[in-house]
């Protein structure tokens, strides 16, 4: 098993992108840490079939935009494993509507949720990471955060914030062996596309060369390359995952 005896983070990992990624780390025998806070059930129903399968794993609840949260998670992780191998940030929230119409609170929600954990996530981790010399970090982005997209302004902020501190951190954590990948995943197979009507889902799967909407396997399949020795040259790059639609 090539992540035996490994300890994996990954955030938002009681659904859709997340648990696969989960996942496919415990099978591949890894420790893996489940993060979760509002969908507690789901949390608990990936739990169960990982330990069904002969993984390992462990959860934990906490508000992934408040520091001090993260701060306690990171430390009881910590405390129990001695240090972390592979963090992936995959928790966000998505938004749509005019930018006009996105509230101040709106906006300070959406930086909270999707970049400012990341910071809170890495500035726990890597105190760990660097005395040990080794890690990886991989972040969970959006090509909308490459090209920008209407009518998410800010949520294309934020993975566009994300993107660029890939790309700084990599270079600052270099020299201790670390490293920091971002992968900017196009439309993917998830809950959070569930709004879409049949005839748009028809529309956006047009407008992808692939003809497809990408699979939350193909996700994970791209984490565990990127965790692995086998991409140790691979680091402060901004990966597009999404079917050749931009």
């Amino acid at each position: 098993m090539k992540y035996k005896d490994q300890v994996v983070v990954v955030t938002g990992s009681s659904r859709g992108m997340g648990r696969e990624i989960a996942y496919q780390f415990a099978k591949e025998g890894a420790m893996v840490i489940l993060h979760g806070f509002q969908s507690i059930s789901a949390l608990d129903e990936i739990k169960q079939k990982i330990q069904q399968e002969g993984g390992q794993c462990e959860t934990f609840v906490a508000d992934i935009s408040d520091y001090t949260q993260v701060q306690k998670m990171f430390a009881a992780i910590l405390k129990q494993h001695s240090k972390i191998d592979v963090l992936v940030n995959n928790a966000g929230i998505s938004q749509i509507g005019l930018f006009t119409d996105t509230t101040y609170e709106q906006w300070i929600q959406m930086v909270q949720t999707n970049l400012t954990s990341v910071y809170s996530c890495c500035h726990c981790v890597l105190p760990s990471m660097i005395h040990h010399k080794a890690g990886s970090i991989i972040n969970i982005s959006s090509i909308w955060g490459v090209t920008g997209a209407s009518c998410e302004v800010a949520y294309s902020a934020t993975k566009g914030g994300m993107n660029a501190f890939t790309k700084a951190l990599a270079k600052e954590l270099g020299p201790s062996q670390i490293r920091v990948n971002s992968i900017a995943c196009g439309v993917i197979d998830t809950e959070m596309n569930q709004w879409l009507s049949p005839g748009e889902k028809e529309e956006l799967i047009n407008s992808i060369p692939l003809m497809r909407l990408g699979q939350p396997k193909e996700v994970a399949d791209l984490c565990l390359y990127l965790a692995s020795s086998s991409a140790s040259y691979i680091t402060g790059q901004v990966i597009v995952l999404d079917g050749g639609m931009i």
